[in-house]
């Protein structure tokens, strides 16, 4: 019993030099994907963002909210259709996307809450946010109400968090138009990152990281440069679904991001592990 006791005062220990690293700076954490599913996986993130929250740092979260989406459109016997990981968002689509990702807000801001926590609701389109443009075609294809962050009006964001409370910020931008587009989760953090003056960006995700060999679970990458990572891609290391993620990262970093990381959010308290221990978890990715 005493031995439990004496190790749970050596984590905390460990974690004191972190916290008073990070104390009063701000992290942008993107959370999405099939994380988002599973309650106590939820919960688990959630009560990390809370725990940051109370030693002094500054939590902002960008949330997705795909596979809802998809659910939804399914249920509505309408295709999901996607373009180079772009969705491609119709009129009757675009309704469905701004349902969804409210309702996914609601909900979280509601758990911080319960968690202890002061947290609130935003769109990008609140406040205009997120301003957009219309994304251009993508080989031909109008991939329709699907937005490029031109601007971020970050000024909302750094009076809340100095306020001690958490931003919970659904994708969504508005444009000169007027109109409402669906932006990429990962591209709207990480633009969010950069006006903010972030510290460190955090993409949660449901793999550990890069892996050097996708079917080789052991061969995570713990650490990379910006130079390594577009090494990687044109190499085909890093394919698919963890393109557009490394490509978030490194707009942050060019944008003055001091530190950005990819971690398994399924992970129990990946958020702590990667933030506050020596070792991390997860691949962290640095400008040199």
């Amino acid at each position: 019993m005493m031995q439990e006791l004496i190790e749970k005062a050596t984590v905390l220990l460990e974690a004191l030099p972190y916290i008073r690293s990070f104390y009063d700076k701000t992290v942008i954490i993107k959370y999405g994907g099939s994380v988002m599913f599973d309650p106590a996986i939820r919960r688990s993130v959630l009560q990390d963002i809370v725990f940051m929250n109370y030693v002094g740092m500054q939590p902002i979260l960008v949330h997705g909210g795909g596979p809802f989406i998809n659910e939804r459109l399914k249920k509505l016997n309408k295709e999901v259709r996607f373009v180079n990981g772009f969705r491609v968002t119709d009129e009757d689509t675009m309704v469905v996307v701004e349902e969804e990702l409210l309702e996914v807000n609601r909900e979280i801001v509601k758990e911080l809450i319960a968690l202890g926590s002061t947290a609130i609701s935003l769109s990008g389109k609140d406040d205009h946010l997120l301003m957009t443009k219309k994304h251009a075609d993508i080989d031909g294809i109008d991939i329709g109400f699907v937005g490029e962050v031109v601007k971020v009006n970050g000024d909302i964001l750094e009076k809340l968090v100095t306020s001690d409370i958490i931003p919970v910020i659904a994708p969504l931008g508005i444009g000169k138009d007027g109109n409402a587009y669906n932006v990429n989760a990962d591209n709207a953090a990480a633009e969010i990152a950069k006006d903010v003056g972030a510290l460190k960006f955090v993409l949660l995700t449901d793999v550990d990281g890069i892996l050097h060999d996708p079917k080789d679970p052991t061969s995570l990458i713990t650490h990379a440069t910006a130079v390594e990572i577009n090494d990687m891609i044109k190499k085909g290391i890093i394919t698919g679904g963890m393109i557009p993620k490394v490509q978030a990262c490194l707009t942050a970093l060019e944008r003055g991001v001091k530190k950005a990381h990819i971690v398994n959010g399924k992970i129990s308290h990946a958020l702590l592990l990667e933030i506050f221990t020596d070792k991390g978890i997860g691949t962290e990715i640095v400008r040199k």
